[in-house]
């Protein structure tokens, strides 16, 4: 078994790590003070990430992407995972679900995402159907040849910046011997269009400037055009193009574990306190060793299942593992290094703090840590029976 990172992958790491440091780490702050990214900000970062030849590269070369496999990304990933996630919002990744796009939505959606024309977010939450996705209330209803849709979406993320948005919802009902099943369908909606509101959000603790909104449809009239994929297909597109949204999370949590990990090694060896650096007592020296091999666990979990990927090996347990402890491990080591740190650690004069409050959303979004436990311990019961 071979480790290492090609060449070719250590140059995508240094390079987008680079451009993280230089683009991203200086605006911090003010996006911190802000509650915002000043669009100028966004807009240079777009242009940049293009002139790098990044834009999209999680597409395919044949759709004007990069090309980059499953685990080229998911080191992408990893250094964008370092800075903050309202600035990294706009080195564009569009939903890689837009494959499955086809006819007119490819020259409509696809090309402009991947070429950083338009931009795209994903609508699956409600405020009574989180982890339930079958428990969709907002509906969309036959109308002549056309669909009408009403309900509420919530927690969607980067919905303010968003051209379109890809948005789930119920459109039949089956009685099964379980009960009522919901179908789904994904569909492609347009900013503007009339019925649809696009409004704020909840003020959150974590990402500050990655805003979540509000999506309110009223009798808003889709053409079938806007269905993407297949009428009541949605969990095929789903299980399709999705599952790499985990990996981004496992990623994105291993990135941040690491740049936070580099200031408590640092404090540690400039703090003295009793006339000695404070990374000579054992109470921290052990914290540290205890964090890097989290830290690197993390890592070999998330890039075995994106090397599953890469391979065409079922994936779905590997890839639940690696967001289920990269994301606990990343609190326990934002935890650990504000302890590290003291008083000093929840003062903004650090961002340590910072990645405390980010830390905690990253076990709830994109699946909970629960919900990963039980597709874990499902795909391990199954084959027996049970």
């Amino acid at each position: 078994m071979h480790f290492a990172l090609t060449e070719e992958q250590e140059m995508i790491a240094g390079t987008v790590r680079a451009f993280v440091e230089n683009e991203i780490y200086p605006h911090e702050a003010e996006v911190e003070r802000t509650g915002m990214v000043d669009p100028a900000v966004a807009e240079d970062i777009k242009r940049k990430c293009k002139d790098l030849g990044f834009y999209a590269c999680n597409f395919p070369e044949e759709v004007g992407g990069a090309g980059l496999g499953h685990v080229d990304f998911a080191i992408v990933e990893r250094e964008l995972g370092r800075g903050s996630m309202a600035l990294a919002h706009f080195f564009g990744r569009p939903q890689n679900i837009l494959m499955a796009c086809q006819g007119d939505q490819i020259e409509r959606y696809l090309l402009p995402a991947v070429r950083g024309e338009r931009m795209d977010a994903l609508a699956m939450t409600e405020p009574d159907a989180g982890s339930d996705v079958r428990g969709m209330k907002c509906t969309a209803r036959r109308d002549g040849g056309d669909w009408i849709v009403n309900g509420t979406k919530h927690f969607i993320s980067g919905a303010e910046h968003a051209d379109f948005i890809i948005v789930f919802v119920a459109t039949g009902e089956d009685q099964t011997a379980h009960g009522p099943k919901k179908r789904i369908t994904a569909f492609l909606v347009d900013r503007g269009t009339p019925g649809f509101e696009i409004a704020p959000g909840y003020n959150s603790v974590s990402h500050r400037g990655y805003k979540n909104m509000i999506l309110r449809f009223e009798d808003c009239r889709l053409p079938d055009a806007q269905v993407l994929g297949e009428v009541d297909g949605g969990f095929e597109v789903m299980n399709t193009w999705l599952y790499a949204t985990r990996i981004t999370v496992a990623t994105n949590s291993v990135g941040r574990a690491r740049r936070c990990f580099d200031y408590a090694l640092n404090y540690a060896a400039e703090r003295k306190q009793f006339g000695q650096p404070i990374g000579k007592n054992q109470g921290v020296s052990f914290q540290l060793a205890d964090m890097i091999t989290e830290i690197d666990a993390a890592e070999f979990l998330t890039f075995n299942a994106a090397w599953r990927l890469d391979q065409g090996l079922p994936a779905n347990r590997e890839i639940a593992s690696a967001k289920v402890y990269a994301s606990e491990m990343l609190a326990r080591v934002t935890d650990r290094t504000l302890q590290i740190f003291g008083g000093m650690g929840l003062m903004d004069d650090f961002p340590i703090e910072r990645f405390w409050r980010d830390a905690r959303v990253e076990r709830i979004w994109d699946g909970t840590s629960e919900i990963q436990r039980h597709i874990i311990s499902r795909e391990l019961l199954r084959p027996l029976g049970a």
